[in-house]
């Protein structure tokens, strides 16, 4: 059974590329990737291979190794985030002092914060 790397996927298209091991570049249709399955850039792959219209297609692909994290590539070191998480107690303790006034922040205000949770969430869990 053919192996290689996702040279590159776009789930929104459906459709992408694998470079095989020999060489070749191989057409990877949505259709061939088992249902629930997520392909991304740099997963290692085995699947076999159809002559189609424009010339190789991918079927029956499994995932052997999902590649590298998205987020992990993205995350920042540990000075950085040090940095973030200080300033994020700051802005904690500001949401804080108006709770124990019985006030929550205004809905603008709780939308930032809490997208400021979620990406230094995501940047912890990587």
């Amino acid at each position: 059974m053919p192996s290689g790397k996702v040279k590159w996927f776009d789930s929104d298209k459906g459709f992408g590329f694998i470079a095989s091991e020999d060489g070749q570049e191989v057409f990877l249709h949505a259709s061939a990737v088992p249902e629930g399955e997520t392909v991304r850039q740099g997963a290692k792959v085995e699947f076999s291979v159809a002559d189609g219209r424009r010339g190789p297609s991918a079927l029956n692909v499994t995932i052997v190794d999902p590649g590298p994290s998205v987020v992990a590539n993205r995350r920042r070191g540990a000075e950085e985030m040090s940095i973030i998480v200080e300033d994020l107690i700051k802005l904690l303790d500001g949401v804080q002092g108006g709770l124990r006034k019985g006030r929550y922040p205004e809905a603008a205000r709780g939308k930032q914060v809490a997208a400021v949770l979620r990406r230094v969430a995501d940047d912890l869990d990587a």
